[in-house]
This record gives structure tokens, C-alpha cells and sequence, in this order.
């Protein structure tokens, strides 16, 4: 069984591969390779938002049947996402679960602006605003650089929700498990653990 410690150690060695143009698994997606996988035996979960710039097998040059992956708008949680995560980690032994957040995200600016103008928007994606708002209201929505500060605040908030998670503080608290939050550089496809 694979520590916390090592998983995050292998998903950073991915991350190195990917940056420096060298990985190992490369994008091969077909289905051969798939069916070549064998048991799902993923050593960490991923929490990351959707946007199509952040393909998270890829930045950590994973292959299939090494992670799970999660992705919602501006990696919220809700109960589905938690259940998930839950399920993977208690079922699967999965001893990391990292969120990921990223420059420019899309769902922060969204509630930047909703903070800023007034108007909440409509729809589910008022749900998304409503769970990033904390962290903008933390940040301050009318910093300079409140989109940058939001985004790191949202994945640390969202890890202490985690690690505070019935079904996974007794894991965390036991070392069985660790929860981490990091943050993807668009520009350069680096990937830093935030403390």
C-alpha cells in the first residue's frame, strides 16, 4: 500500500515529466492502452476544475488506472463530488486526494463579478458562486489581485473541508491519508502545492 507521502511524491515526478516535455505515458488514449490498464488500482484522486485547459491525467503524465479524477466548475463540492471522493478513498484505499486550482479560472471570475455588480447570476451556476463567494469575500472582491488571492483561498478552503469530512478526518488524522491542495501555472504547466 502505497503512503501518502509517495503518492504525492509520484503525482510531482508526473507533473516534472509533463513540464519538462519528457513523459513517460505521453497521450496515448487509445483503446488498446485502456484495455491494456488491467485492475483499477489509482493510488490518488484528483479534484479539479473543468476547464479544458487543465487535463489532469496529463499534467501529471498518468495512465490509465493511476488516478481518479473529479472535475466540476471551479472545483466545488457538493454531495455527489463528496460521495465520490468518499467512495475512492474507503473503498479503493486510495491514500491521496489533491485539489487542484488554476490561474484564471473562469468560475472565479464569475463570482468575482457577481460580488462586484450585485446581480447573482442564474441557474446552477448561482450554487457555484455561492461556494466560491467565501473566498472571494476573504480575498477582499475589490483587491487588484483578487482573482489570484480567491483561487489559492478556495483550494485551501476546500481541502480543510475535506480533511474535515466525516468519513475521512479519521483516515487523515490517522496519517492513512492526506488531502493537499495545489495550484496550476497555465503558462508554464507547473503544478505547486499550496500550504
Amino acid at each position: 500500500m502505497r503512503t501518502p507521502r509517495a503518492a504525492l511524491a509520484d503525482l510531482l515526478a508526473g507533473n516534472r515529466r509533463f513540464v519538462s516535455g519528457q513523459p513517460v505515458h505521453g497521450h496515448d488514449v487509445t483503446a488498446a492502452a485502456a484495455s491494456a490498464s488491467g485492475d483499477q488500482e489509482p493510488y490518488a484522486v484528483l479534484l479539479g476544475c473543468i476547464d479544458s485547459r487543465v487535463p489532469l491525467e496529463a499534467i501529471f503524465d498518468q495512465t490509465f488506472g493511476s488516478i481518479c479524477v473529479i472535475r466540476t466548475g471551479g472545483h466545488v463540492l457538493d454531495r455527489a463530488v463528496r460521495g465520490s471522493i468518499e467512495y475512492v478513498v474507503g473503498q479503493l484505499g486510495v491514500p491521496l486526494v489533491m485539489v487542484l486550482g488554476h490561474e484564471r479560472c473562469g468560475a472565479v471570475a464569475a463570482t468575482v463579478d457577481a460580488l462586484r455588480s450585485g446581480p447573482r447570476p442564474g441557474g446552477d451556476l448561482a450554487y457555484l458562486v455561492d461556494e466560491i463567494a467565501p473566498a472571494v469575500v476573504e480575498a477582499g472582491p475589490d483587491d487588484p489581485q483578487v482573482h489570484a488571492v480567491a483561487i489559492r483561498r478556495h483550494v485551501l478552503r476546500t481541502v480543510r473541508a475535506l480533511r474535515a469530512d466525516d468519513l475521512l478526518a479519521g483516515p487523515v488524522a490517522a496519517g492513512r491519508v492526506d488531502v493537499v491542495g495545489a495550484l496550476y501555472d497555465l503558462a508554464t504547466g507547473e503544478v505547486t502545492l499550496l500550504r
